[in-house]
């Protein structure tokens, strides 16, 4: 292990778009059951439901946190229809999942989806057995990603030293809360849609547009 990250014990991963590449694109799988749903509620075309799941996205963190502040929307009925989607533009990087097996100490998924989908996800990356546990929206009590509580929570209840934990996150922002914390920080810059918005130096401690050789080079590989 390299020396300057030879005191971690925790390690922490977003999910979509940093442990499989952002051009997958499962997000426009996603924002197209999205848009579906939110016309249903609604009542609208698609160019508007389209604007308003992004201003909620840029604005909330989530389109779901939008949709409930403003139209009580059941955050299950939400998620478990914009979740169902085919998963096949994903597979296994198997020196991927050999480099996270390798790390020492914990391992865990926070996650602004739920676990349903994290854990489909995961089966289909090969990645099924490699955490500990996920921290999901229903777990922040709904309030996404970057907002600090979810952080703190997941520090709690899971016993996380902040100053011995890494987090590994697309979303520049969602990095900020981590870093005040005391977590070391990784973005990893592949292209996610605002993937870039906020990001600065202050809360960025490394960068990288793949993880798999990222993790590689912890061990001079």
């Amino acid at each position: 292990m390299r020396a300057d990250l030879a005191h971690i014990d925790c390690w922490i991963f977003d999910l979509d778009n940093t442990l499989y590449p952002a051009k997958a694109d499962l997000f426009g799988l996603i924002d197209i059951k999205m848009g579906e749903y939110i016309q249903a509620l609604l009542g609208c075309d698609p160019a508007e439901a389209r604007r308003v799941q992004k201003a909620y996205f840029l604005e909330h963190g989530t389109t779901l946190a939008g949709l409930m502040r403003d139209h009580g929307t059941d955050p299950h009925d939400f998620l478990d229809y914009v979740h169902d989607i085919s998963l096949d533009r994903i597979v296994a990087d198997h020196a991927l999942i050999d480099h996270i097996a390798a790390l020492p100490g914990r391992r865990l998924i926070f996650t602004n989806g739920d676990a349903a989908y994290a854990r489909r996800v995961l089966d289909r990356l090969g990645l099924s057995d490699a955490f500990e546990m996920i921290h999901d929206i229903h777990a922040c009590a709904y309030v996404p990603k970057p907002d600090p509580a979810g952080y703190a929570a997941l520090c709690t209840r899971h016993d996380i030293d902040p100053g011995r934990a890494i987090f590994f996150e697309d979303m520049a922002r969602n990095l900020r809360p981590a870093k005040a914390l005391g977590m070391t920080t990784v973005w990893v810059n592949n292209g996610s849609e605002a993937g870039h918005v906020d990001a600065h130096a202050d809360f960025i401690d490394y960068e990288t547009d793949d993880l798999t050789p990222f993790l590689a080079a912890l061990y001079g590989e």
